[in-house]
């Protein structure tokens, strides 16, 4: 069974968001081993210069990197790749079938992510063109994640 995990910069702080990844990690157990890791926001002052904000990049991108480890790592930045539902379900299909049993989405902080990080994507994921908070985007590719399980595994779910 593969392991998709999510790992994030930052914590939930609403109930409302918590509740609704909680909803989509139950609905994922009879697919996947799922988890969502938070990493902790690196702490700048109120009006970081560029040097201070790409610290604070490198900072969080090590954490990140460290627990992805040998997993498969897929970044959530603006220079990603847009994809249908359909799409996603393929790109984790190809995944497994090659072999590859753990598949880490990384969500950054609010000021994106450190350059290696993307470069050690084995795709770039773009969510849209639009920019969306870190809590609903994080709630959005649990959904998508769950849509693909139920596109992969031809359920109702995916019309």
């Amino acid at each position: 069974m593969v392991t998709v995990h999510i790992v994030c910069v930052g914590k939930l702080k609403e109930k409302y968001w918590q509740s609704a990844c909680d909803e989509y990690a139950k609905r994922l157990r009879p697919f996947c081993k799922f988890e969502i890791i938070e990493l902790p926001e690196y702490r700048l002052p109120n009006d970081p210069s560029e040097a201070e904000i790409q610290a604070g990049l490198e900072a969080e991108g090590r954490k990140i990197l460290e627990t992805v480890g040998n997993g498969v790592c897929i970044p959530l930045c603006i220079e990603g790749k847009t994809m249908t539902s359909p799409q996603l379900a393929k790109t984790i299909e190809k995944l497994t079938l090659d072999g590859i049993s753990e598949i880490s989405f990384v969500i950054g902080s609010s000021f994106g992510l450190w350059e290696q990080v993307k470069q050690m994507g084995k795709v770039r994921l773009s969510m849209s063109p639009m920019t969306f908070p870190h809590q609903l985007a994080r709630v959005m590719l649990c959904e998508q994640i769950y849509r693909s399980f139920q596109i992969l595994n031809h359920g109702k779910y995916h019309k």
